[in-house]
């Protein structure tokens, strides 16, 4: 047999097992190549989301405040709020700007976006924060602005301030969270302000306002209030309560007042809020004293403070003659009355009691 022919055997065409091959490659390659698209296409968004999205801008607003950057945040597009924008959301168009300020900003932390919501006016982004002890969350509408190079540039449509209505009785001044105000500073009305009058303060939202009073006459543990709704009115009353010291030193002076009183050897002491009236006639000059002096209270009005009517007793040594036979009384007894007072404050930090028969 010839060894160069051999039969039965047929070799694999060598192009189509290159063609074969050149199709794996080409479809390995295309995978390869749409997962970097997407890849990209998840880092573009991711980075749109973190960096350029709506979210990104409220969030980042929020991170000012959480860093005490009033002035910065102040500065956001869309934060600051017009006389007329506020009086056309029913609040007062004079609110004081005196609380947008670092030193009147409390802390928040973990702060994260919840949500976006497109609307008609634009875009509705929640995000989510806690402030002290209280976890919450807030809904901004923001809006695009134009463009910074191919990405989107947003601000607020609405500003995402908020006003405090305060009403604080018992004292002109007040703290929130720590920063001292002076009604007479803020209110519109300046120094002819209502001492019971509410005073309106812008304050960025979110955030938590702690408002309480801390003066040598009044105090108060405060009262927490957080702002979490964006151009809203946020009522907050606050009724201070007397120091001892205060109410101390108006007891003396009701006191010294009785005193003063006692002195006079009448049956009726002049502008006092005790007496005594006899048919008959007196045969001894009255001395008076006071038997049950008043346990002085008091209460706020307005920046003012009242003593309502509080019960005492003054005692009475006075002889009397009957006209009817001649015959000689002794009037030993005590004679109960009721006292209030009025307490100001005065201009030049006095304080000025004025005592009356209740």
């Amino acid at each position: 047999m010839d060894q160069g022919a051999v039969t039965g055997v047929r070799e694999r065409p060598r192009g189509r097992r290159h063609r074969s091959g050149l199709r794996r490659d080409v479809a390995l390659m295309v995978v390869i190549g749409m997962l970097l698209v997407a890849a990209l296409v998840a880092a573009g968004l991711s980075l749109y989301r973190h960096f350029y999205g709506p979210s990104a801008f409220v969030e980042r607003y929020v991170s000012l405040l959480a860093e005490g950057s009033a002035a910065d945040a102040l500065a956001v597009p869309g934060v600051r709020v017009s006389s007329a924008a506020l009086e056309e959301a029913g609040m007062n168009p004079f609110a004081s700007q005196a609380l947008l300020r670092s030193a009147a900003l409390s802390s928040i932390d973990d702060i994260h976006a919840i949500s976006e919501k497109t609307v008609p006016e634009g875009v509705e982004v929640t995000v989510g924060y806690r402030t002290g002890d209280h976890a919450g969350r807030s809904t901004f509408l923001v809006e695009q602005d134009g463009w910074i190079g191919v990405a989107p540039r947003w601000r607020f449509a609405q500003s995402p301030l908020a006003v405090l209505d305060l009403q604080v009785s018992g004292s002109m001044s007040f703290t929130v969270n720590g920063f001292e105000i002076d009604k007479r500073q803020v209110a519109a009305e300046g120094a002819d302000v209502d001492p019971a009058a509410t005073v309106s303060l812008l304050v960025f939202s979110p955030g938590r306002y702690r408002v309480g009073v801390d003066t040598p006459i009044a105090q108060t543990p405060g009262v927490d209030v957080v702002a979490d709704v964006p151009l809203v009115q946020v009522p907050v009353q606050v009724a201070a309560e007397p120091t001892e010291e205060f109410i101390r030193v108006v007891q003396d002076e009701v006191d010294a007042f009785l005193d003063e009183c006692a002195t006079q050897q009448v049956l009726q002491p002049t502008a006092c809020p005790f007496g005594y009236v006899v048919q008959n006639r007196i045969v001894t000059l009255p001395e008076w004293s006071i038997s049950e002096y008043p346990t002085v209270t008091l209460e706020p009005s307005g920046a003012d403070w009242v003593m309502p009517p509080t019960t005492a007793a003054a005692h009475l040594l006075v002889d009397v003659r009957s006209l009817f036979d001649g015959t000689i009384r002794e009037v030993d007894e005590d004679v109960p009355f009721t006292l209030d007072a009025a307490i100001s404050l005065q201009p030049d930090g006095s304080v000025s009691i004025r005592v009356g028969a209740g």
